[in-house]
């Protein structure tokens, strides 16, 4: 992957990652209700563009940091769907 993508365009695609966490924590922080897809979602494509970018600017610890960091967003992202899943079964099993 390191040789299509020059380290400027890389370091660009981690400022966008590292902008969808710092977003996705500004948010968590502003509303009375979180929608935890949206969340861990926004946390996981950050987390994901920093790895992309650190696959050209390599730096072990912190790309140890967002793999954890994607693990953690991926488990949240499930837990999430499942909940969302079960209030619309229990929705739809309500009178």
């Amino acid at each position: 992957m390191t040789d299509y993508i020059t380290p400027f365009t890389a370091d660009l695609i981690g400022f966008a990652g590292s902008f969808c966490i710092v977003a996705a924590y500004a948010y968590s922080n502003v509303v009375k209700a979180m929608n935890m897809v949206l969340f861990n979602l926004v946390n996981f494509l950050g987390a994901a563009l920093l790895t992309v970018s650190l696959t050209v600017n390599f730096n072990l610890p912190t790309m140890v940091l967002e793999i954890v960091w994607m693990g953690i967003a991926l488990f949240g992202l499930g837990r999430a769907l499942l909940v969302r899943r079960k209030s619309a079964a229990e929705v739809q099993d309500t009178p």
